[in-house]
């Protein structure tokens, strides 16, 4: 299974489409590719049962990443990439759990991924769920709430990734919220708190594998619109969809990194 492949669905989607938010799907696709391909068990086989591990994109504006990962390990029909965003498509801009049983929670309003996972996890002892989360949505006091909760019940079969890639909507994120110490607060409410470079793919998988005896965090330092050189920490990429040249360069360079 190839990032590079699921990094270039991502940019061909958002440039067919003219859709926003390439940037952030680039910042979490490394994350995404080894929760689904390294640590979860999630199959062609198995996707469609409710007695599997689960995994929330609770960054649901980065659904490209989401929608190419599970396409490429054949969890989604590749077709439905084609119909990303488009009138009489399959796939909405944001997560949709209807569009397909490979989703496992709608998501685009930010916050509520959290909970969301908690309550799966607690539902399913016996598997492990993953909440990927940005870092501008921690943020959101919902958060806070089911961070909380899952230190207080000691949910050993909780793992929440965040895509710290310190940019949102409109500014760095700590221009607008100071969160540098995210993994202290973590841990400051009782989680197994890591702090990992989420582009180091080994690192990720490590961390993620590491038995919990509680609710653990991994804080993923991360390069908004990572793999392509004029998308990086651009913020304006959190909105623009590439053009044709844009798409070629950005897929020439992706096959050149990865």
């Amino acid at each position: 299974m190839s990032l590079a492949d699921i990094k270039k669905s991502i940019l061909s989607m958002a440039a067919y489409s003219k859709a926003s938010h390439v940037g952030s799907a680039l910042s979490v696709a490394d994350i995404l590719y080894v929760i689904y391909g390294k640590v979860a068990h999630i199959t062609p086989q198995n996707v469609s049962s409710l007695d599997r591990d689960k995994v929330i994109l609770s960054k649901g504006h980065a659904s490209t990443a989401l929608y190419a990962t599970l396409a490429e390990f054949g969890l989604l029909p590749r077709e439905y990439l084609d119909a990303y965003y488009i009138d009489g498509g399959k796939l909405p801009g944001h997560l949709d759990k209807e569009a397909s049983c490979a989703i496992d929670a709608s998501s685009g309003s930010l916050g509520h991924g959290l909970s969301l996972g908690l309550g799966m996890a607690l539902a399913k002892p016996q598997y492990q769920v993953f909440v990927v989360l940005g870092d501008g949505e921690c943020e959101e006091g919902s958060v806070w709430e089911g961070v909380m909760l899952a230190s207080a019940l000691k949910v050993k079969n909780l793992t929440a990734v965040v895509d710290a890639n310190n940019l949102q909507g409109f500014c760095h994120t700590n221009d607008i919220m100071p969160l540098s110490h995210l993994a202290d607060k973590f841990k400051a409410f009782g989680w197994e708190t890591y702090t990992a470079d989420g582009h180091n793919l080994s690192q990720l998988e490590t961390l993620l594998k590491q038995p919990a005896q509680g609710p653990k965090a991994i804080i993923a330092r991360t390069i908004k619109g990572h793999g392509v050189s004029f998308m990086e920490n651009q913020l304006k990429w959190h909105y623009k969809s590439p053009n044709p040249e844009e798409l070629t360069q950005a897929c020439a360079e992706i096959d050149i990194k990865e």
